[in-house]
């Protein structure tokens, strides 16, 4: 049996079912939540994965009687503030009787499996 490539952090791959970047070590996709792969030391270890933040929020029209539309984006900075990553996550509008609520999630976990060869 194939034990497969070396884990190496931070590799991607495409979610077959709604097409999202993630992880590749990843057993499900944390977008759409289907399976991608049975791993059966998956199943016998216990979820070691932690909310490293969690941000929740709830918008309404700031006018009493104007619609709005609002846009949904996501920066990622580095160490330094440098910008490496920003997606755009939705875009809609409201009705004056309407609100939308929002949850921004970072998870954190070990790399499972093996380890690449540090080469120093």
């Amino acid at each position: 049996m194939n034990a497969g490539r070396p884990a190496q952090p931070g590799r991607t791959r495409v979610c077959p079912h709604c097409k999202a970047t993630i992880l590749e070590s990843a057993s499900v996709c944390p977008g759409c939540q289907h399976h991608l792969r049975f791993d059966p030391a998956a199943v016998q270890r216990p979820i070691e994965s932690q909310t490293a933040m969690r941000v929740e929020g709830t918008i309404s029209p700031p006018a009493v009687g104007e619609p709005c539309e609002f846009t949904v984006v996501i920066v990622m900075r580095d160490e330094r503030g440098a910008e490496i990553g920003r997606q755009v996550v939705s875009v809609g509008a409201l009705r004056p009787d309407e609100r939308r609520s929002f949850a921004l999630s970072v998870e954190v976990s070990p790399l499972s499996g093996p380890r690449p060869i540090s080469r120093g």
